[in-house]
């Protein structure tokens, strides 16, 4: 009542309610009112009690039932559907005694909330009822009377779930055989209450007129009627006979009430239906009291008799038949005539009206029943009746639902058979029956076939025999013979109509073909009419098939074009023979008409070639075959016989009229034209066969036939036709098996298989049912046996596989045409069917073929893609079948050994590249998964031994891959080598072509990854030994240092394939495999060794793990490569106390003295290679230890200097001594590394000597560093040398201290220059080469030897003598030594090695802040004439630019502005972008060096070229949209986070691990000086670029750039040196602000400048301070000219305000402003005004004055106008 959402007052605890309104009644008035009916009186309520005092309720029941019983009260549907759903629920939980006292209150509720308009409260009613029931049980019998009416009319709900709901309670309640006695017990209650709802209640009376709507009401009162009516019919049928009679009265006052018979006559058809199953029960339960009541029964029945309504139409007809069965005189108070029969025939007329299967299953019954006195005169009757029976039958309704056919057909028929039962004698109505209601009923049938699917011809077959059974069976004279005379009169009609349909030269199809299934039907006698039930389906799961089902459908159905051929087999056949069967008395008759209509067909086919006539007279010769019929078809005509026939042919046809008949007609007509469809003349064919006498004879005529008589189509159709029907089949089995079919299908299959290669004239159809004929003898088998004999089985798959060994060999064009897709679809159909057959070898080979024609790529088979994928489906389905045979697959198998053995080949041969790689291993995926579905469980496992290599063709194979691997473990100092072992190399042809142990090792690891799923054991190790080559194969390709595109392919393959270590690894048992690499590593080492390491490294394996396989360190010595490699690999994992074992084993053979020994793996190198490794990875802080080992090196010098190799020649030096001296210099590196202890001057020079005789040697061998240890030696040489510049350079006065006194000016008078005098003419020479690739081998040497540059000091840098390098042209002001250098190191930067341009930019910007003082030198020469003078930064700079602004412009042209481009670390791109971005570093480290005045010049330059535009541009592509470091995440939230802008760019040449941020970090370093040191030029291009740029530029600016510059800008003015005089300037960070006061005497003037939130894009503004003794004219000049130049001059806001005071410090000395610019100092050229005006004496700037002429076009004063001289 109270709106659902509405706050409540404060204070009202309650929501209002109908429950508080009933309190306070009952308050007043002291009872609660019993609503129960509205407009009954009081007394009335005796079965519905109402409850006296809501207190009561309040005293008696649970509190929680209290409130739900309230619930219950109230109007809205949902709160009584879940206060019922609480009801229940509590009914169930809580205990029996509570619950019990509900009941009392129960009744009232239930009554009256059962009837309630809303279906589902009166379901949950009755759910609850049941709970309730379930708990009290017995105790609720005080309370049935009150309750059983209406629970009664709930089972009769018109809602079916709540009728069931309340059925399921009361069968709760009572068992079955107990209901009747408790109906019993409250049989009067019930009656009143029923007979109140039907006599007394209304629609406002049942429901409050008030508040309920009266479309609602009226729907209550309705279902209330209805479910009384249900009820009372109930009762009568669940009383016990004996209770019936008390229950008489009761009854006769409710008939005795005219309401009640109105019920008969009511709108709702639901009422209808339910008073008449009320008098039917009445009719049935009391029949005397419905005699008396007779007068009231019959008219309000039997005049209904035509209500068509669906819902009353059953239940009327039940009444009618048991009114007319109970009431004897009903018909004496309706009109039969005038009333029943016309409303009758009326519904039958019209079909039924739509309820044909209800009405006219009741007519037999109906005519039965009717007294002779209504129907006579019999004659008119019957006629009428049967008349409108079949006048219901052509109406389109009846036509169009068979099942309404059927009912309206089979009621014919049953009247028919009853009426002529009963009048047998009378032969008018014989006649009447036959000739005006069967023979025109018929007729009607046949012209119209959707009437012959009722079962038409059944019934009439039906009903013909029951008569000729009676005529044969009946003992009485006179009645056979009245019997015999129908049956006569009806053949006799019969034939003439059916002799009628046929004898027309157009004859109507359907009336022929209904012909022809009329004497079909007659002539099977045995077809008695099945019962016209529906089939049950059921839905069955092919999961699910019982083990033996499954067996049998696979031996039934047969796939391919004939499965449902094959399916008919199984169900009998026509049996021919059956005429033996027929009665005697349709024998004859049918064979005269079936001879009569076969030759007026033949007639019409002679005559007129009629196609339906051959139809017609193909299906009588096949239910009627007999020679008889063929004899009378020939007639008198002659067999002449043909010579070139066989004697035997020309015997049988001189016998047998049937073969005459073939031979003389059926032949020509076959071979007339190719009818699409003459399945009709084999079958006739086959009726010919069955007439002769045995197999042998058909045998003969068909092979005679097939020998040249028959065409290909028409052998087709006659196999298929076999193949349909066993008995067919039967007939020509022998001739299937024999020689001539064989032998003829055989050339067939040669001449289809070599079509492509003649001229294919034919049309497609042509060859594809030939097709058609070889699949179907292949596929189709009969009882387990080929149709055909296996020999030519065996030949016709040869020759299919034949061809198919040819499809390689043609393109791609002439396999789309060829007869490849043919030939799959017959290896289809044959592998699919033959189920139980074992395979034979030719088709094992055919499945070969297929299966390597699919693993093969497209390239190779050129097969287009359908063709694949139909060869795959094709041998999928062979290996299928071959696994699910019995016994040892793989030992009978031909196609599993050479499968497994063509694999073998195919990866170790090298021929494959990626995709061929990819389909074989997609093919191999498939067979495996086919194998696993083996019942052998083994056979995956032989199969993959079968592919595996041996062990000696693995070790080929590995040693078959290409060694550059060995690069960079030899560059890092991984392994060592003293030999050269770099032989294979990629050749340039097999660029794609994949190794074969990668092939290999891929391969097998698929296998076995299949195998792993379904958890199948391998033998011998055979999952180790895979697992560890492809190790192997992946950490082959790991160590290379320029992989070709393909290899990266090939790992990417694998990845997505699955096939990883992990993989392997987490799928199978691999303990074995860590013990097998530590053999193999012992024993070969190299990139076995490199493995266990990627394995340690990668946590795939633990350290422990590794540790059990070297307990004995002993087993490592004598050092062998392998034992070296594997130490040296395990030296980063290994703790302190192994390496301090392995050092203690080395240190003794260091000692040794001879030559060999010193360079033998054995002896000094291998020992001091380990030694290395341990110092690399810095665990051992022994200083003296190290200095020990050095003073031995020291020895080995003394007594053995020509190993080491020191200004020589190393193109005879050999390996080993090579390897010795890499190891030792890599010592000497190391030790400067991490000794800290301090060295003698002795061992100074040994060092420091040394390193410059082998730098000499590096620099003299330089034509040699294509060999791969002496490029090695180049770089431990170069990096010995940059170990040894780092140091100095890094050397602090404390660490000075520890050095011998000359040592450092030695270095750097001496060594320093030694080094860069070597190394410098060297970059240069090395950089002419043509590989330019810095991860390239070749170029290894460039990393130390830049990075060595890079330390090279500028007077030493400015001191080198290089080439002169000068170029014509070029403007320049530097002398010639520094634009040699120039010239020689700016070319550099577009070099595309990394490390090379990083080093020239070292160099390059320790010369730039010398450079701009030529030009100040020179500047006088730039007159002030000259129209906005400008100046170019060095040329050889500049020239660079523009080649690189092109690069860049192909690499980053295309891309909008701020999309971000990532550029691949180390691709040639990153060497152009990289280039181009140094350069442009060092332009602007050359223009911050540069005066004021030179940058105006400088700037002018680059806003000519456009050159900064294009920066900017490229940068807003560069830099990243977040430029923050990825480690700051981590940081503490409350610093501020670092950017690319607040962290200084590191450009290392070594360290590589920053590359990816090395383009965006240096393009924010260089948007970061562009904005500092160009700040104006940057505020025109973004003033000027479009919108979106624009925005994007101020957005990035604002957030990453400008807090960081303000600060910076702020800053330098806080610590700012320069002194102004008069001047004083502060600044105050937070407000980014910075104030200016200019005193002079007495006048004071105040600045301040403001920097804006996106500066430098947005203006500085220019406030005013104080301002005291200027004039306001004036200041506003000096304020605009400060402004002026902070916003148009790139300088700084401290310049800008040196210069501002210039001004003002001018303009007090009394020189004047010049008139055109206001300002004393120009702008630009810091010049005073000097041209002054003849005429008015006025001063301007030179350049000011250019300007005003040449844009004013005049040369006049700007002042006084006159003329300027």
């Amino acid at each position: 009542m109270g709106g659902k959402n509405k706050q409540r007052t404060k204070g009202n605890l309650r929501p209002s309610n109908s429950g508080r309104a009933a309190e306070l009644l009952a308050k007043e008035q002291g009872t609660v009112p019993g609503f129960i009916g509205f407009g009954t009186s009081q007394s009335d309520l005796g079965y519905v009690p109402a409850i006296q005092g809501a207190e009561e309720i309040d005293s008696l029941v649970d509190s929680d039932f209290r409130m739900v019983l309230r619930k219950l009260s109230k109007k809205d549907v949902t709160t009584k559907l879940k206060a019922m759903q609480e009801f229940g629920t509590m009914c169930t939980e809580r205990d029996t005694e509570i619950v019990k006292g509900v009941l009392p209150y129960w009744p009232r509720i239930f009554c009256k909330i059962s009837l309630d308009h809303d279906r589902r409260v009166r379901e949950a009613t009755q759910q609850a009822f049941e709970k309730l029931i379930l708990k009290v049980k017995k105790h609720l019998a005080p309370y049935l009377k009150s309750l059983m009416g209406y629970w009664l009319m709930a089972q009769c709900d018109t809602y079916t779930p709540a009728a069931c709901a309340a059925k399921d309670a009361f069968e709760a309640a009572f068992p079955p055989s107990k209901q009747p006695e408790a109906i019993a017990f409250c049989k009067d209650e019930i009656t009143s209450v029923l007979q109140d709802h039907l006599i007394k209640e209304t629609p406002d009376t049942l429901s409050d007129p008030q508040t309920v709507a009266e479309e609602e009401r009226e729907a209550k009162f309705y279902r209330v009627v209805t479910c009384s009516l249900l009820a009372l019919k109930k009762l009568l049928c669940l009383l016990p006979d004996n209770e019936l009679d008390s229950l008489e009265e009761k009854f006769k006052s409710l008939l005795s009430q005219n309401k009640f018979w109105k019920y008969g006559k009511h709108s709702i058809p639901q009422i209808r239906s339910a008073y008449f199953e009320l008098v039917s029960a009445l009719c049935e339960r009391i029949p005397q009291l419905m005699k008396e009541e007779a007068s009231k029964v019959s008219p309000s029945v039997l005049l209904s008799i035509d209500d068509s309504d669906p819902i009353v139409c059953p239940a009327l007809w039940e009444a009618v038949l048991y009114t007319l069965t109970t009431i004897e005189d009903c018909w004496l108070h309706v009109n039969a005539k005038k009333s029943v029969f016309p409303k009758l025939s009326a519904v039958i007329r019209e079909g039924g009206r739509g309820l044909a299967t209800v009405i006219y299953p009741y007519l037999l019954p109906f005519i039965s029943k009717l007294p002779q006195t209504i129907t006579d005169p019999k004659l008119d009757f019957f006629k009428n009746f049967l008349t409108s029976v079949v006048a219901g039958l052509s109406t389109e309704r009846i036509k169009t639902s068979f099942s309404e056919c059927s009912a309206v057909i089979s009621a014919f028929f049953e009247c028919l058979r009853f009426i002529m039962q009963q009048n047998l004698g009378e032969e008018e109505i014989e006649e009447m029956l036959v000739n005006d209601q069967l023979i025109p009923f018929i007729d009607a049938v046949l012209k119209d076939p959707r009437l012959q699917d009722g079962q038409l011809f059944n019934h009439l077959a039906e009903t013909l025999s029951s008569w000729e059974t009676k005529a044969n069976v009946e003992k009485d004279d006179k009645t056979a013979h009245s019997l015999d005379k129908v049956l006569l009169n009806f053949w006799e009609r019969l034939s003439e109509i059916c002799v009628e349909k046929i004898n027309e030269p157009e004859a109507d199809v359907k009336s022929v073909s209904g012909v022809s299934n009329l004497l079909q039907v007659l002539q099977k006698p045995k077809s008695s009419l099945k019962s016209n039930k529906k089939k049950v389906g059921k839905v069955r799961f092919t999961d699910e098939l019982p083990e033996s089902n499954k067996e049998n459908e696979k031996c039934v159905s047969s796939e391919g074009e004939n499965s449902e051929g094959s399916e008919l087999m199984t169900e009998p056949s026509l049996t021919h023979n059956c005429s033996d069967l027929i009665s005697p008395l349709r024998k004859k008759p049918l064979e005269d008409l079936v001879c009569k209509l076969a030759m007026m067909s033949f007639n019409y086919v002679n005559e007129q070639k009629s196609e339906q006539h051959l139809r017609f007279l193909s299906t009588l010769l096949s239910s009627f075959s007999s020679t008889q019929v063929f004899k009378m078809l020939l007639g008198d005509e002659k067999w002449s016989i043909v010579k070139a026939k066989p004697l035997e042919i020309a015997r049988l046809a001189q016998k047998n009229p049937a073969v005459r008949f073939l031979y003389q007609k059926l032949i020509g007509w076959l071979n007339e034209d190719p009818r699409k469809e003459a399945g009709f003349l084999v079958d006739i064919l086959y009726s010919a066969l069955h007439c002769c006498d045995n197999n042998m004879e058909r045998k003969y005529v068909l092979d005679d036939l097939i020998e040249g008589d028959l065409k290909w189509n028409s052998i087709l159709q006659v196999i298929e036709k076999a193949c349909s029907s066993s008995d067919k089949h039967a007939l020509v089995t022998p001739w299937l098996k024999g020689e001539i079919v064989g032998e003829k299908l055989v050339t067939l299959a040669d001449h289809l298989c070599n079509k492509d290669l003649e001229s294919s004239v034919s049309s497609e159809s042509y060859f594809s049912e030939r097709w058609a004929l070889l699949s179907l003898v292949l596929s189709q088998h009969i009882k387990n046996d080929y149709l055909i004999g296996e020999v030519y089985v065996e030949r016709i798959i040869v020759k299919l596989h034949e061809t198919l060994s040819k499809a390689k060999e043609l393109s791609e064009a002439e396999n789309n045409d060829s007869s490849v897709s043919f030939i799959c679809d017959v290896a289809y159909n044959y592998f699919s069917s033959a189920k139980g057959c074992l395979l034979m070898p030719s088709s094992e080979d055919l499945l070969l073929t297929l299966f390597q024609l699919c693993a093969q790529s497209k390239e190779k088979t050129h097969l287009p893609d359908f063709l694949i994928c139909k060869l795959k489906n094709t041998w999928l389905c062979g290996v299928n079948l071959l696994i699910h045979q019995t016994g040892n697959t793989y030992k009978q198998s031909t196609f599993l050994c050479l499968s497994a053995l063509w694999l073998k080949n195919q990866v170790q041969s090298s021929s494959l590249d990626i995709k061929s790689l990819q389909v074989l291993l997609s093919a191999v995926d498939d067979l495996l998964n086919t194998l696993l579905e083996s019942e052998d469980t083994n056979l995956l496992g032989v199969y993959i031994g079968s592919v595996m290599p041996s062990n000696s063709e693995w070790e080929k194979m590995r040693q078959s891959l290409p060694m550059q691997w060995l690069h960079r473990p030899l560059l890092e100092g991984r392994l060592s080598l003293n030999y050269e072992c770099f032989k294979t190399d990629f050749k340039e042809q097999d660029t794609k072509k994949l190794p074969s142990h990668l092939c290999t090792s891929a391969l097998l690891s698929k296998m076995i990854l299949v195998a792993l799923k379904k958890e199948i054991v391998l033998e011998n190790n055979e999952l180790e030994k895979i697992i560890a080559e492809l190790l192997y194969s992946l950490q082959w390709y790991e160590e290379l240092d320029n992989p070709p595109i393909f290899l990266t392919g090939f790992c990417e393959m694998l990845q997505k394939m699955n096939i990883t270590y992990d993989n392997l690894c987490g799928l199978g048992n691999t303990s074995g495999l860590l013990q097998l690499l530590f053999n193999r590593s012992m024993e070969n080492g190299t990139l076995w060794s490199l493995i266990i390491a990627k394995l340690i490294l990668s946590r795939s394996v633990s350290s422990d793990e590794v540790k059990r396989h070297y307990r004995r360190k002993e087993g490592f010595f004598p050092l062998t490569e392998g034992n070296m490699h594997t130490i040296q690999s395990l030296c980063p994992f290994l703790s302190k106390e192994d390496k301090k074992e392995f050092i203690a084993q080395c240190i003794p053979p260091l000692l040794a003295w001879t030559k060999e020994d010193l360079c033998s793996t054995n002896g000094g190198f291998g020992h001091l290679a380990i030694f290395n490794s341990c110092l690399q990875t810095r665990s051992i802080d022994d200083g003296e230890l190290l200095h020990g080992i050095l003073k031995i090196l020291i020895s080995w010098k003394k007594d053995h200097e020509d190993i080491f190799l020191f200004s020589c020649n190393l193109s005879e030096v050999s390996p080993e001594i090579l390897g010795v001296n890499i190891e030792i210099i890599r010592f000497l590196s190391l030790f400067l590394k991490y000794c800290s202890s301090p060295l003698a001057e002795s061992e100074w020079d040994f060092i420091m000597c040394s390193m410059l005789a082998w730098l000499e040697t590096t620099s003299e061998n330089h034509a040699l560093y294509s060999v791969p240890l002496i490029q090695l030696f180049a770089c431990v040489s170069c990096g010995l040398a940059c170990e040894l510049s780092a140091f100095f350079d890094s050397a602090t006065l404390d660490t000075i201290g520890n050095l011998p006194v000359n040592l450092i000016s030695e270095w750097k008078e001496f060594f320093s220059q030694g080094i860069h005098s070597l190394l410098l003419p060297l970059l240069v020479t090395v950089t002419g080469n043509e590989d330019t690739s810095e991860t390239s081998f070749q170029n290894a040497m460039l990393k130390p030897m830049c990075e060595t540059l890079t330390y090279i000091p500028k007077d030493q840098l400015l001191s080198q003598k290089l080439p002169s390098r000068l170029v014509a042209g070029q403007k320049t002001n530097l002398p010639e030594y520094l634009q040699t250098l120039l010239n020689t190191l700016a070319p550099l930067l577009l070099y595309r090695a990394r490390p090379v341009q990083i080093a020239v930019y070292h160099m390059l910007y320790k010369l730039m802040p010398e450079l701009p003082q030529y030009d100040q030198d020179n500047l006088k020469s730039y007159g002030d004439e000259e129209e906005e003078p400008a100046l170019s930064p060095p040329a050889a700079l500049m020239s660079l630019l523009r080649t690189q602004e092109d690069l860049l412009e192909n690499v980053l042209g295309c891309i909008p502005v701020g999309q971000i481009v990532t550029i691949k670390p180390l691709s040639e791109d990153f060497c152009y972008v990289l280039g181009y971005l140094l350069t442009w570093k060092l332009i602007l480290t050359f223009f911050k060096a540069a005066s004021s005045q030179l940058r105006a010049l400088y700037s002018m330059y680059l806003r000519k070229t456009k050159s900064l535009n294009k920066l900017l541009y490229h940068l807003f592509r560069l830099m990243p949209e977040n430029p923050t470091y990825a480690e700051t995440a981590i940081e503490l939230s409350n610093k501020d986070p670092k950017t690319f802008f607040t962290e200084e760019l590191q450009l290392s040449i070594r360290e590589t691990a920053t590359l990816p941020y090395h383009i965006p970090h240096l393009a924010c370093s260089v948007y970061h000086m562009t904005l500092k040191d160009l700040p104006a030029m940057v505020r025109l291009w973004w003033n000027s670029s479009e919108k979106r740029v624009f925005n994007i530029v101020d957005r990035f600016t604002s957030k990453y750039v400008s807090n960081v510059l303000s600060f910076q800008e702020i800053s330098s003015v806080q610590t700012s040196t320069q002194l102004f005089n008069g001047m004083t300037v502060k600044a105050r960070a937070t407000t980014r602000e910075v104030m200016a006061t200019y005193t002079i005497e007495d006048i004071v003037i105040e600045l301040i400048i403001q920097l804006p939130s996106n500066y430098p894009l947005g203006s500085i503004t220019v406030e005013s301070g104080k301002r005291v003794g200027v004039a306001v004219q004036q200041w506003r000049n000096w304020m605009l000219q400060l402004s002026t130049y902070l916003t148009h001059q790139n300088g700084s806001i401290m310049e800008g305000l040196a210069l501002w005071k210039n001004n003002v410090d001018k303009r007090f000395e009394g020189v004047e402003d010049c008139m055109i610019c206001f300002s004393v100092i120009h702008g630009f050229n810091y010049s005073l005004p000097k041209k002054a005006c003849r005429t008015c004496k006025k001063k301007f700037h030179s350049a000011c004055l250019y300007k005003w002429f040449t844009s004013s076009n005049k040369s006049t004063c700007p002042l006084c106008r006159e003329t300027f001289f």
